[in-house]
């Protein structure tokens, strides 16, 4: 079936992710007891406050990480998403908005953190929702990303740009190169960490 003529990218993901909100979780499970949960805690450890900006939160994983005494604004495009956040109790501080980071909806210079993970390989336009991450950024802050991206071993990123077509129709991108994406968006990268090979990295930039 083709798509109307009038539906944008960022339409197909929001519907993808909202289709996929209530079973979320669950799928992501094995990945998070592995891993994933640990990285998150070493990236959220790193957030400086008081006003912190969390884009792609999902259904809320890492919400219990932020310590207490912060003011959390935390954002999602899929409706059904931040249902399955707001069916979790929320820590004082935390308040949830529908909101696409591609058009952050506020004032340049609010926040001292931005908080992103697993997040950018799923943005239509990457490098406009990271220059908006940046504009909403205070001089002298910090943006923290936890992202898996494209290998840098040749042969495995040829493999990973081949699956990319598959994998994207009911997922995320697999090949994305986020580090040059933030780059792009004019940030300075002060540490790029490998956590997972070259292939989950942990970024800090301002």
């Amino acid at each position: 079936m083709s798509r109307p003529s009038s539906e944008t990218e960022t339409d197909v993901v929001r519907r993808r992710y909202d289709r996929g909100a209530a079973r979320y979780d669950w799928v992501t499970w094995p990945m998070e007891q592995m891993a994933m949960d640990r990285f998150r805690g070493r990236l959220i450890g790193q957030v400086m406050g008081p006003r912190v900006l969390e884009v792609g939160v999902g259904t809320g994983r890492n919400l219990p990480l932020y310590r207490p005494g912060l003011q959390i604004d935390a954002i999602d495009f899929s409706p059904r998403m931040l249902e399955r956040a707001r069916r979790k109790p929320l820590p004082p501080g935390v308040t949830l908005h529908l909101m696409d980071v591609q058009d952050l909806q506020f004032a340049p210079g609010s926040f001292d953190s931005v908080v992103a993970t697993c997040v950018f390989c799923s943005v239509p336009d990457p490098v406009r929702g990271l220059s908006e991450i940046r504009r909403v950024l205070r001089p002298g802050g910090h943006a923290l990303f936890l992202e898996h991206v494209r290998p840098g071993a040749q042969w495995l990123a040829k493999v990973f740009d081949w699956l990319d077509p598959l994998v994207s129709r009911a997922g995320p991108h697999i090949n994305r190169r986020t580090l040059d994406n933030i780059n792009a968006a004019g940030f300075a990268v002060e540490r790029d960490e490998n956590l997972l090979s070259d292939v989950v990295k942990l970024v800090v930039a301002h």
